[in-house]
């Protein structure tokens, strides 16, 4: 079954505003992560969770993959991540203040990726098990 186009649901779906919603990304890195830092100023703004995951077995694809998506160099790895928020209306609310809050501005705590490369997104969760 194809896709459904963007911003739309699938057949069968309904929102419900107490869902839980995650902002996605994907990424290349060459360093150690900053997360520690990122990841208390995601729970203070109610972040229920905040995942880190760190390519171990990416494998290079012919016509699409996590390194072509992100144009992987070759001292880079694809890190895929993720942040729980209860609902989309918290993570909405709290994105702004992440995006403001002076711990996590360049200057103060460079990102130690080519932000141009990032991938991200919002995600309603439709199955959780």
């Amino acid at each position: 079954m194809p896709a459904p186009p963007a911003g739309r649901r699938k057949i069968g779906t309904t929102p419900c505003p107490d869902q839980p919603a995650s902002a996605g990304f994907l990424l290349p890195a060459t360093s150690v992560s900053n997360s520690p830092r990122s990841f208390a100023v995601f729970r203070e703004y109610s972040a229920l969770n905040v995942v880190e995951c760190w390519g171990d077995d990416v494998p290079e694809g012919k016509l699409t993959s996590f390194p072509m998506a992100v144009k992987c160099q070759a001292d880079e790895t694809v890190v895929f991540s993720w942040v729980t928020w209860p609902s989309r209306q918290v993570r909405d609310e709290a994105w702004k203040k992440v995006m403001a809050d002076p711990r996590l501005q360049p200057d103060a705590n460079p990102m130690p990726f080519d932000g141009k490369r990032l991938i991200y997104g919002g995600f309603e969760a439709i199955v959780e098990t």
